[in-house]
């Protein structure tokens, strides 16, 4: 019988007879870096599993190949027979006892079949781990000698035991008048699931939250604060996960994670307009075949999934990167610490002026890296194998390819493809601990095509860009963070193209189609010559464009349509000058108050603003006052419990329920100089009496900056009631700016952020139109501007249909304004109103498209090689 001592110490006995072995000789890296929890393995003589201790069978899979007891105490032992075994389906394997039933020391649990599995499984090794989660640690083990079913195997202890002789309790302490501990259900409505970016997001979410949050699923339970232990949960869309909360702000910290569960996929960000009508680059159809193992020949076509479309020509460079050297053993325990905290504050310094310098999906990555850098379980394991003797260098690369390892192990190829951004960060800690850090990379000759086995972002960062014409990677995913990069820089991508790829040799002429997904090997003079003819077409094409971008832009029959841009960072500012904004249509000062612990002071926001309008002189700003709720958690800013958070507190609807905050940003908008170039944008507006509410705090806050000037105060039309209301609304406002993305999903009752909605929610719906329409009209009747600030405005086959309806403005994403300019310059007033006339007697938004793209396709497309 298992026995407790007077200290609640508890002996484990050896649930197999067999050999005891170390965990670290696993063939697992889950197992062997003991991420699930500490142990030993036994490798069985036999083909019977006893109940190590007296307790209860709290897990059973249906796979009968593993089962968890817990004891009395409350330590959890799970045994886990063989490894690789859950793919057995069962085979071979018998249980005696059932989830929720009590058994004692030495009674029988499970029978199998040893040769069965030792044919079959990768091992017979079968681990019997203490759980981490249950507060429980080895204290003694009887490993590397033979062991019978019965004899002690190891002894454990709570942790709070060790812990009370250092003077510390880490147990989480409820304050009198807290609440108790508190759950929730929630359904992932994430589009790939938990991955790098909705994990560091909850992460984040929950930093200067006093509270302790756990995520449950399919039997696997996760700290919310650590960013490794959510990937490892293995969430996909449409699980529903158990969200446990405790501390005082648990109910802010349920609210926060289960608004980020239930979002928007971040990974949809920067999609190209209409992307959603259409297969999405980020949804690549399935890897093709191995390529065959022959050397390609001249015009050898080899395909592969397109992470970023586009067209190259140019010469193979081959990019071999070697492992880093890291020693084994360390030089003691405060040394190798001391090395390992410098490097990663290193790294985070570098990360950190990236993030600053960077916008739109670099600016997510880099924050994704962040997270990752300062992620608990990382560091915890690290420092606790430099106290076992290992050096600051292979402590952090064991403990990122355990990580590693565990995603790999979870059999979801995006899961997979996020073990790009650890061994990214492994990179990077251990160029730091070298002194390597910062070394350029080799020069690429001119328009280098690069290929490698795999490719990661701050490599890709580090490339010169000027010279890199387009990338290959013999292996890689198309929702992997390089091809999201690769897409967001311009850079034609081809991923998991195959074996073929090792054999190019460089130097090769090399066609990069990542349009049809092939790469064409030596495709001879008369194919690169008429490649570069479209290349060059193309060039030219965006030249002109760029250049015509920075005049006004008016129809063929003289019409004035203003072009502005969307912006949310600096560079985005700069991006919309360089591509010949008039302004910008929509700042979304978001990016001020998200991701960190506490709100921006009025002088951060001022200072901000400021360096905005400078970097647009002369042009308007359109400043949108802070549009949080719904998929925009705030993490010191709690919401109430809401059941529909899309139809709670949004947009100005938050901003009057905190004033305080609202009170702030105005006066940092009132001090921006020229007084006359900001305009500020309300959100969400539903009736006039929140623009009278606000505009009486406008003119408080001019009272306080002692600004004379009035300012131009707009509002948003985003839901039906505006759009019916427009003309009332019209009486109280100066312009009107109509968000297409919310407009949509409120008329369609589809949710913007559903995964198997998303492809039909399309604002060229006629009933959207209709609103539209509506709104324009009333803009005319008080001879208001009417703008679109949605994403239909970055959309060129709307634009003719949206200039038809009666919108003079458009305010799109910076990149595309070349060729919206480009394309309106072609349109004639006449031609717009007849064709929106069209538009709004359809009965779908596909037959909306069928009229409209065609004429945008006259007017716009790009001359053909």
């Amino acid at each position: 019988m298992a026995a407790t001592d007077p200290r609640r110490r508890l002996v484990l006995l050896s649930p197999l007879s067999g050999w005891s072995t170390p965990l670290d000789e696993l063939p697992d890296p889950v197992f062997a870096a003991r991420m699930l929890g500490d142990g030993l393995a036994v490798d069985p003589t036999d083909a019977t599993l006893y109940a190590p201790c007296d307790g209860e069978v709290i897990a059973l899979p249906d796979s009968r190949h593993a089962v968890t007891l817990r004891s009395a105490a409350g330590a959890e032992i799970l045994m886990h027979i063989g490894i690789d075994t859950v793919g057995l389906d069962g085979a071979g394997f018998e249980a005696h006892v059932t989830p929720g039933r009590r058994v004692s020391a030495g009674e029988r649990l499970i029978t199998f079949d040893l040769d069965l599995i030792a044919r079959r499984a990768r091992s017979l090794l079968t681990p019997v781990l203490v759980l981490e989660e249950c507060g429980f640690r080895v204290v003694r083990s009887t490993d590397s000698r033979e062991i019978r079913a019965g004899e002690i195997l190891m002894e454990i202890a709570p942790r709070e035991e060790s812990e009370a002789a250092a003077g510390a309790d880490t147990r989480p302490v409820r304050r009198p008048g807290e609440p108790a501990a508190q759950s929730r259900r929630v359904r992932v409505a994430l589009a790939h699931g938990i991955h790098a970016r909705p994990a560091a997001q909850i992460v984040s979410a929950l930093k200067g939250q006093a509270s302790q949050v756990e995520l449950a699923v399919h039997g696997r339970t996760a700290n919310a604060r650590s960013t490794v232990a959510l990937m490892k949960l293995g969430a996909r869309k449409g699980d529903d996960l158990e969200v446990r909360a405790s501390g005082r702000d648990a109910v802010a910290s349920l609210d926060a994670v289960a608004a980020i569960l239930g979002g928007k996929d971040g990974e949809t960000a920067g999609a190209p307009p209409g992307s959603a009508r259409t297969s999405s680059p980020r949804e690549a159809p399935p890897a093709p075949a191995p390529s065959p193992a022959i050397e390609p020949v001249s015009g050898a076509a080899l395909p592969g999934i397109v992470a970023s479309s586009g067209l190259a020509v140019g010469q193979a460079v081959r990019l071999t990167v070697r492992e880093i050297e890291v020693e084994r053993a360390g030089a003691g325990i405060a040394h190798e610490t001391s090395r390992l905290q410098r490097a990663r504050a290193q790294v985070r310094g570098r990360l950190e002026a990236a993030r600053a310098a960077s916008a739109g999906t670099a600016r997510e990555i880099v924050e994704a890296h962040l997270e990752l850098l300062e992620d608990p379980e990382l560091g915890e394991r690290s420092l606790a194998l430099i106290a076992e003797g290992a050096s600051a260098g292979h402590a952090w690369r064991v403990s990122i390819r355990a990580a590693v390892g565990a995603l790999r192990a979870l059999g979801d190829p995006r899961m997979a493809e996020r073990v790009d951004d650890l061994l990214d960060l492994e990179s990077q800690v251990l160029l730091a601990l070298t002194g390597a850090a910062g070394g350029a990379p080799a020069p690429l000759p001119a328009e280098a095509i690069v290929l490698a086995e795999e490719l990661l972002p701050s490599q890709l960062v580090g490339l010169d860009g000027t010279r890199l014409a387009g990338i290959c990677l013999v292996a890689g995913g198309a929702t992997s963070h390089v091809s999201i990069l690769a897409a967001a820089m311009g850079i034609p991508a081809l991923v998991a193209v195959g074996p073929a790829l090792r054999r190019i040799a460089a130097g090769t002429a090399l066609l990069l189609d990542a349009e049809a997904g092939l790469l064409t090997v030596d495709p001879g003079a008369e194919r690169l010559a008429a490649a570069r003819r479209q290349l060059d077409l193309r060039c030219a094409r965006r030249a002109r464009e760029r250049e015509a971008a920075q005049r006004d832009c008016f129809t063929a029959d003289g019409v004035r349509i203003g072009v502005f841009a969307n912006i949310g960072s600096l560079a985005d500012a700069q991006a919309a000058a360089r591509n010949g904004a008039e302004g910008c249509g929509l700042l979304r000062t978001e990016f001020l108050f998200l991701e960190r612990e506490t709100p921006p002071t009025e002088s951060e926001q001022h200072g901000e603003y400021q360096r905005l309008a400078e970097a647009l002189p002369g042009r308007p700003l359109t400043v949108r006052t802070l549009d949080v709720g719904g998929d925009k958690p705030i993490a010191y800013l709690p919401m109430p419990a809401e059941e529909n958070p899309a139809l709670g507190l949004r947009g100005v609807r938050t901003s009057l329920w905190r004033p305080d905050l609202l009170r702030q940003q105005l006066r940092a908008i009132l001090g921006v100089r020229p007084h006359g170039q900001c305009r500020i944008l309300l959100p969400m507006i539903t009736d006039v009496a929140e623009i009278r509410s606000v505009r009486a705090m406008i003119e408080e806050a001019r009272a306080e900056v002692r600004r004379q000037e009035p300012i131009e105060v707009g509002v948003m039309i985003e839901t039906p009631a505006s759009a019916i209301m427009a003309e009332v609304i019209a009486a109280e406002a100066d312009f009107f700016s109509i968000g297409t993305n919310d407009l949509t999903q409120y008329t369609l009752a589809m949710d913007r952020g559903h995964p198997e909605l998303a492809a039909r929610l399309d604002a060229m719906h006629p009933a959207v139109l209709r609103l539209i329409a509506r709104t324009a009209q009333a803009a005319r009747s008080r001879e208001r501007t009417v703008a679109v600030c949605g994403s239909l405005a970055s959309d060129p086959a709307a634009a003719a249909v949206l200039i038809g309806l009666g919108v003079r403005e458009l305010s799109a994403v910076p990149s595309v304004i070349p060729r919206l300019k480009a394309l309106i310059r072609g349109l004639s007033l006449p031609e717009c109103v007849a064709l929106a006339g069209e538009a709004l007697e359809q009965s779908s938004a596909e037959a909306v498209r069928a009229l409209a793209v065609p004429l945008a396709a006259r007017r716009g497309e790009p001359e053909s090689a």
